[in-house]
């Protein structure tokens, strides 16, 4: 039976959290993800990130329905992760997406849209479309064993986008891809927020993170570290930044013992910034990276 989604419930929600992986041929169990609890609100570019091992994988597949955790549970947009409508709501780019190399990018996109229920007129129109907004119309009639990496990335995105999701996951979306390559990419994960779509992005290019994410969890071992907006904890708690529009030197060799704003306009006041990649191993590993 089909269960309606919750009106205004978070994207994602996972509550408490575990799953654990026997080891095979020993009596020794992994745990994977430890006591995991987060929202995603609806819109979000949200940033799961985490060394090798630490448990991203393991929650996206959770939260795709693909594994069954051994404790706690997973929403989307109000719905139970076990049930399979869902992933109505959902598309997903894997890490190392497989395509039929004879296909064409059209048919590709074809292909997977009668997958989702699409025919016609109505799947020819969304083809075009998807085909245009990853920039692929040039190609739509190549075979995509020609692609280069960040081609294949790219219908990838459209074929995510194919049955319209409200949440887009994404796993490491831009691994292997030239810069101006990941540059694409960024644009259109930011495209796809303008466009109302929530994102679920694991990846290990901080930088990127940094331009596209709202807010971000860092995992290590299973266990969430921190978890915030991407401005707030990034921020430099112990100092503060003045931007002064037309200050004179006269003023400005006196701030060091105080401020006089005279003829001078505050326009913000704010925390310095780290970088996510310093921030990133300082919580990780304990230490400073300077």
């Amino acid at each position: 039976m089909s269960t309606a989604p919750t009106p205004s419930a978070p994207a994602i929600a996972i509550h408490d959290l575990t799953k654990v992986f026997p080891i095979p041929f020993k009596r020794e169990v992994v745990t994977a993800v430890d006591s995991l609890s987060l929202t995603v609100a609806p819109g979000q570019v949200y940033g799961l990130l985490g060394p090798n091992g630490s448990g991203k994988s393991t929650t996206m597949k959770i939260v795709l329905g693909l594994v069954t955790p051994t404790k706690g549970h997973a929403e989307i947009f109000g719905r139970p992760c076990t049930s399979v409508d869902s992933r109505e709501a959902v598309g997903f780019l894997p890490e190392n997406p497989y395509f039929y190399k004879f296909l064409t990018g059209s048919e590709t996109l074809h292909f997977y849209g009668r997958l989702c229920g699409l025919s016609g007129r109505k799947l020819s129109e969304r083809t075009r479309e998807l085909l245009a907004l990853v920039g692929l119309e040039d190609a739509a009639d190549r075979r995509v064993g020609g692609y280069s990496k960040g081609m294949l990335q790219r219908i990838g995105l459209a074929q995510a986008l194919v049955q319209e999701p409200r949440l887009l996951v994404l796993d490491e979306p831009t691994a292997g891809v030239d810069p101006a390559g990941s540059r694409d990419i960024r644009d259109l994960i930011l495209r796809f927020k303008e466009r109302g779509i929530t994102v679920l992005l694991c990846s290990h290019l901080l930088g990127q993170v940094q331009e596209v994410c709202d807010r971000i969890g860092i995992l290590h071992r299973g266990k969430l570290l921190r978890e915030g907006p991407l401005r707030d904890l990034i921020s430099i708690e112990n100092q503060t930044e003045l931007v002064l529009e037309n200050a004179s030197p006269e003023l400005l060799a006196d701030l060091e013992a105080r401020i006089t704003l005279g003829g001078a306009k505050l326009l913000e006041k704010r925390r310095p910034q780290t970088t996510l990649e310093r921030f990133f191993i300082e919580v990780t590993t304990g230490q400073d990276p300077r």
